[in-house]
């Protein structure tokens, strides 16, 4: 449960208490549809015996010391104090977030409650938020100190600490660092370490093999979707012309909402011996000047894997979003030029996006919508991974589609006064998706166990 940002809106008075008492009336309402069919909720819940399993599962992964939600939540002591705003969100359909359309796909990570979890927090605030009996708590989850994914086998820093203004803006900054592998090394699990989360808004970690990387990739963009140049003043000196940097294929990234990253059995990405990694950081000014010097953590698999994941991106830069523009779409296609399996995708635009949508048409013309983002939140940022991988025979076309608002209803929306293109900066735009696949002729004949 991660509470708007940690920016929680206190109402007012009767205002306050008439918007919760009907919440609770909604969504008890709608809950109760279809409560016989998962069991009846308890009549007299408490925080010991019925709330606290509800919360280890789904909730203190991300509220707890250290992680990115704003409070934990692993005692009665800590969550008492936000009882009512649990219940709001939780029957707001707010928290745990959760964006995917449920009648589209299925997702190994998915974060949805239960009609029977939701009535019975709704039950429990009602009554007061009763402790319960200190025999009927189960034990806490124990989480790994630190690192997510265990200890790690290697760990690489940036090679010097960042210092971060109190405000302004703050261009990309790019960190090289050398692997020094000796050997094709192939990562099980991998995860970003932040040195400061209230100014890295987000990491794309990328390596370099060494020369030239001499594998195409099987799914290759169906028209020039790039970033068309700017319009050139002929009476205007000439600029020297920035070269871009060549970052290599995408390795992992945090971003708010993001994981770390723990391959599926069998499965693992190649990382070539000499690689180099390069850190893109995105920072944020708070008002308080900080340091950063962000790492990640890498566990190796224990042999080659049957299948090896590589990472792409569906991306559109060629774009503009009219001023005041409430629905603007930008779309984006992939040709699949060998027969691949797709195992995550992972939507991405700024503070105007709001909602996607992708579909395959296959060879024999059959289309079918795979992934369904109706309420896009550039706070809670999901990569989703489908539960069956979905194959993808040659000649199909991957097709996306992002809608956007630039008006002033948004009330996210930096200016809906201005025309918005592609760029790196939050008030800018992006459409971009990442994803995860394998090609099917490359996956090995002998299943490999992975050491998980």
């Amino acid at each position: 449960i991660y509470l708007a940002g940690g920016r929680l809106v206190y109402l007012a008075g009767i205002v306050a208490l008439f918007c919760a008492g009907l919440l609770w009336l909604v969504g008890v309402t709608a809950v109760a549809t279809t409560a016989g069919r998962q069991g009846t909720p308890p009549a007299s819940p408490t925080f010991t015996k019925d709330i606290a399993p509800i919360l280890y599962k789904n909730c203190t992964q991300c509220h707890r010391a250290g992680e990115i939600a704003p409070m934990p939540l692993m005692t009665y002591d800590d969550v008492r104090p936000w009882a009512r705003s649990i219940r709001d969100r939780v029957l707001g359909n707010e928290m745990p977030p959760w964006h995917a359309d449920p009648a589209v796909g299925h997702w190994v990570n998915e974060r949805r409650l239960t009609d029977k979890e939701k009535e019975t927090i709704a039950r429990w605030v009602t009554l007061g938020a009763p402790k319960g009996d200190a025999a009927d708590l189960p034990p806490a989850p124990v989480y790994s100190s630190g690192w997510n994914i265990g200890t790690p086998d290697a760990v690489f820093s940036m090679p010097e600490t960042y210092s971060v203004p109190a405000g302004g803006t703050i261009e990309y900054q790019y960190f090289d660092v050398p692997t020094k592998f000796t050997e094709d090394k192939w990562i099980q699990a991998v995860e970003v370490r932040p040195g400061s989360r209230a100014v890295v808004h987000h990491v794309i970690v990328f390596y370099q093999e060494p020369g030239k990387n001499p594998r195409p990739s099987a799914l290759k963009p169906a028209a020039n979707m790039g970033k068309p140049e700017p319009p050139v003043d002929p009476s205007a000196p000439a600029a020297p012309k920035k070269e871009p940097r060549n970052l290599g294929m995408m390795l992992v990234g945090l971003a708010p909402g993001t994981e770390a990253v723990t391959f599926p059995p069998g499965t693992a990405r190649l990382v070539r011996a000499g690689s180099t990694l390069t850190f893109q950081m995105h920072y944020t000014a708070n008002g308080t000047a900080a340091t950063d010097r962000t790492s990640i953590g890498i566990k190796f698999a224990s042999a080659p894997p049957e299948v090896e994941i590589r990472t792409t991106a569906l991306v559109n830069q060629n774009f503009t979003l009219a001023p005041g523009a409430a629905r603007a779409s930008v779309e984006a296609t992939m040709n699949v030029t060998d027969d691949v399996t797709l195992w995550s995708m992972l939507p991405h635009t700024h503070l105007r996006g709001q909602s996607w949508k992708y579909d395959v048409t296959y060879p024999d013309g059959r289309n079918e919508v795979i992934l369904a983002v109706p309420h896009y939140d550039f706070n809670w940022q999901t990569e989703y991974w489908f539960t069956a991988p979905l194959q993808l025979p040659k000649g199909s076309k991957l097709h996306a589609i992002a809608t956007y608002d630039n008006s002033s209803a948004n009330p996210s929306n930096p200016d809906p006064k201005v025309a918005v293109t592609w760029g790196d900066q939050t008030w800018e735009e992006m459409m971009f998706t990442g994803m995860a696949f394998s090609v099917d002729k490359e996956r090995r004949t002998a299943p490999v166990v992975v050491k998980r």
